[in-house]
């Protein structure tokens, strides 16, 4: 009995502390609950944010991390079981317990263990992909570091991928059909109506395209020029002239009449704008009579007054003109052909090809009804599809949406709603980076219809935007980019020390409304560049009831015709840093207002008329002490004497069509004294220039010096040697020079030696190998040059060699030993570009 009784009482006893250690369980188990709903409220978002950061893991990571976030939504559940039970409940509280000691060593587990290793397999990835982006990095900057020593001395780098990206996309859109035009039906019916109206037209006969602005009408004209039956028709004699608002009406009359005449060497068609215009033998005809079928095509014709003329001297047997305007003009025209907007699946062709690359919205792209909405939006206007669709490639949906709640406050375009067309061009520049915009409003600063030279361009830009030419090319490369301007090149630019003079920029007539229309928003005195939109007889009369007030101007442009002394208001503009005078006459008095531009860093003077200019009014110069680039062309170069003011500040001189006469005379000028720090000096198309004067080679500061298409240059000065800084010298398509002087062999800092062209020099000099810092030498289409100096494979720093075949075989024994040195056999070609400007 006693041992009964003692078992019994330690079976009590045990099952007191059991039920005593339950019960502390219990109430333990509720604090142990309330804190693990704390941790899973706290480690729930950390893993959302894991798994939807847009970061894509492995498969076996998120499998786990699916795992773990179910535990965390049953531990949840668990604990709030755990806070709603009975405390007395003791069997389903040890239930609950014993489950919540199960839960605490799962979430225990995985944070001591895979996350961990999560944690260390990040940072792993981290370690791998940060030396990958940092090897891209040192690749991009070596990348960078060689485009801006290209972009230094040439037009290569960027502006050459840019060029060659512009190339491959016109053949892209040649792959659609015709070039851009050709996306479509209509398109096609357009170009056979006017092909058949043109045939069928009676002799003399005036015909026309006509349309609202950026309807195609130019690109349509460019296709029938080019259409084969065309072609056949009037036997490649088609003669394509740009008119323009501001028309020389002489020059072109002079062009019409010449080629009518037979008086061109050139096949006519290849006069077709922006055609790689090469010589071509079997173009060639014998134009001498009359009466031979030709067709004129006059382009952006304005006004009848400049038509007529144009009209009656065409008005010869076997002539047809085809007119192409905004108007119609009943008054010469007989038949006219009226653009047709694109229908909504051309329209949506081209906007895809500008926007996607594509002929369609690609898969997993951009939303195809707000796509459908901005190409609806854009009411079949092809330059508006090409324009806005450019300005959006790559954008994110919120720019989308924001042009096509723009583009849906518009009225439908016509012609009587200019400024609501300009209002919906807005959109592709609203979203461009504030300097990039303010360079693509800088381009109405210039005369429609012409190339601008790249380098007038980069200069102002890094003048008056304070940034350096590298950012200059960034920039170009951005607009052409978003079709906002197009880059025209000869067959030599692109090239790693190619001039920026045989790049230039030209843009559609509707954007330089743009740019314009941008510009006058303020009142004439506040706005930033105060432009003249075309030629006028005289100055703006806006202009002058302003002038008692000084103008904020930056950019100034002017385009009048001849101007004497008292012509010019007296103005006062204290912020102008660009001045650029266009003008069309025989003689020109400077403004006298160029006195009051403390600040003027660049300096246009552009002559448009057909012969060269006498420039008067020169003494203002001496008040420019902050000039720091001059171009001047198709002018008489005034005579610069010892008196005149040094100009400290001088680093770039171009003189492009100028007749040089003797105004750098060393007798009369002393061009160190007066540019003591010019770096960079171009002459170009001078035909006056019989010698290089030798007052040039005492401006030792000078790094760049090209004299090209000087047809009468005959010798190059014995003292070129003193040019000790000179590193680009070009004497490309000087055919009169016949000798090199033998001090261009101690030109220690000279790179590049361009002598293409030079038909008639004889030989290189024999101790050529002494550069032993030239990279590059181009001398193709020099013919009388049969060998190649010995010392020639002494250059050690040597790459590049453009040569004829004929002499090619000279420069690959002289280079054996190296594999370094490309020896590149040029293509014959002719440039002709510049008989149209």
């Amino acid at each position: 009995m006693a041992v009964t009784d003692f078992f019994a009482g330690e079976i009590a006893t045990e099952l007191l502390k059991q039920l005593v250690q339950t019960t502390r369980k219990s109430c333990l188990s509720k604090e142990r609950a309330q804190q693990l709903i704390r941790i899973i409220e706290d480690l729930q978002p950390i893993i959302h944010e894991i798994q939807y950061s847009g970061v894509e893991l492995p498969g076996h990571r998120q499998t786990q991390l699916d795992h773990f976030k179910r535990t965390l939504v049953d531990g949840r559940e668990l604990s709030m079981k755990v806070l709603g039970t009975n405390r007395w409940n003791l069997y389903k509280n040890l239930q609950l317990t014993r489950k919540m000691e199960k839960l605490d060593k799962k979430i225990n587990y995985f944070i001591q263990g895979p996350m961990q290793a999560h944690t260390l397999a990040d940072v792993h990835h981290m370690r791998v992909e940060t030396g990958e982006r940092l090897e891209r990095i040192e690749g991009s900057t070596r990348r960078l570091e060689q485009s801006l020593s290209e972009m230094r001395i040439g037009g290569g780098g960027w502006v050459g991928e840019a060029l060659k990206w512009r190339e491959e996309t016109e053949a892209e859109s040649d792959a659609f059909g015709s070039g851009v035009l050709s996306f479509g039906p209509s398109v096609e019916v357009g170009r056979r109506k006017v092909r058949e109206m043109i045939i069928n037209s009676k002799d003399m006969g005036v015909i026309g395209i006509c349309g609202i602005g950026g309807s195609g009408k130019t690109t349509l004209a460019k296709e029938v020029a080019k259409d084969d039956a065309i072609r056949s028709h009037f036997n490649d004699r088609v003669l394509f002239q740009i008119v323009s608002q501001s028309p020389n009406i002489d020059g072109l009359k002079a062009q019409i009449k010449s080629y009518i005449m037979g008086n061109e060497g050139v096949s006519p068609f290849d006069r077709v704008p922006q055609c790689n215009m090469q010589w071509r033998p079997e173009g060639i005809h014998n134009l001498g009579a009359t009466g031979r079928r030709t067709l004129i095509v006059l382009d952006d014709v304005w006004s009848f007054s400049d038509l007529e003329p144009l009209v009656a001297i065409s008005r010869t047997p076997g002539c047809v003109t085809l007119v192409v305007s905004r108007f119609k003009f009943p008054e010469v025209i007989t038949d006219t052909y009226e653009v047709e907007l694109l229908r909504e699946q051309e329209a949506m062709t081209l906007f895809c090809h500008s926007a996607f690359g594509k002929k369609s919205i690609p898969p997993g792209g951009a939303d195809k009804d707000l796509v459908k909405q901005v190409v609806n939006e854009c009411k079949g206007l092809p330059l508006a599809l090409k324009v806005i669709g450019a300005s959006l490639r790559d954008q994110l949906p919120m720019f989308w949406v924001s042009a096509r709640n723009r583009l849906a406050r518009g009225e439908p375009i016509s012609d009587s709603h200019g400024s609501k067309l300009l209002d919906r061009m807005a959109i592709s520049v609203e979203h461009l980076k504030k300097k990039v915009k303010e360079c693509f409003l800088d381009l109405g600063s210039f005369p429609e219809d012409t190339k601008i030279p790249l380098d007038v361009l980069i200069n102002m830009w890094v003048e008056i935007h304070d940034i350096d030419e590298e950012e200059g090319f960034a920039i170009v490369v951005e607009l052409s980019n978003k079709n906002l301007i197009t880059l025209v090149k000869d067959v030599r630019a692109g090239e790693i020390y190619s001039s920026y003079f045989e790049v230039s920029v030209t843009q559609h007539d509707v954007l330089r409304d743009l740019a314009l229309h941008l510009n006058n928003q303020e009142e004439v005195s506040k706005r930033k560049r105060l432009l003249m939109p075309r030629r006028e007889n005289e100055f703006p009369k806006q202009w002058e009831r302003n002038s008692g007030i000084p103008f904020d101007a930056q950019i100034v442009s002017v385009h009048t015709g001849k101007m004497d002394e008292m012509d010019w208001p007296r103005m006062e503009f204290p912020k102008a840093e660009v001045l650029i005078l266009n003008f069309s006459s025989d003689s020109y008095f400077l403004p006298p207002f160029i006195e009051n531009m403390p600040k003027l860093r660049a300096l246009i003077v552009i002559n448009h008329s057909t012969s060269n200019a006498v420039l008067r009014n020169f003494s203002v110069f001496s008040s420019l002490t902050k000039l720091r680039s001059l171009w001047l062309e198709r002018v008489c170069v005034p005579h610069l004497s010892e008196s005149t003011t040094p100009l400290n500040d001088m680093r770039k001189v171009f003189l492009v069509l100028c007749k040089i006469n003797d105004s750098l005379d060393p007798s009369i000028v002393n061009l160190p004294q007066i540019f003591p720090r010019l770096s960079e000096l171009t002459i170009d198309h001078c035909d006056d220039l019989l010698e290089l004067p030798s007052s040039i080679c005492l401006a030792q500061s000078l790094k760049s010096l090209s004299i090209t298409n000087c047809h009468s240059l005959q010798s190059l000065p014995a003292d070129l040697h003193n040019l000790s800084s000179l590193e680009i010298l070009r004497m490309y398509a000087c055919p009169n020079l016949r000798t090199l002087p033998p001090g261009i062999c101690q030109l220690g800092c000279l790179k590049y030696l361009d002598i293409s062209q030079c038909v008639n020099l004889m030989d290189l000099p024999k101790e050529i190998g002494n550069l032993e810092k030239l990279e590059k030498i181009d001398m193709r289409e020099c013919a009388q040059i049969r060998g190649v100096p010995r010392s020639a494979s002494l250059m050690k720093t040597l790459k590049t060699v453009i040569c004829d075949e004929e002499v090619s075989w000279g420069w690959k024994d002289a280079v054996k030993p190296r594999d370094d040195v490309l020896v590149q056999v040029a293509d014959k070609c002719f440039s002709l570009d510049w008989l149209d400007d």
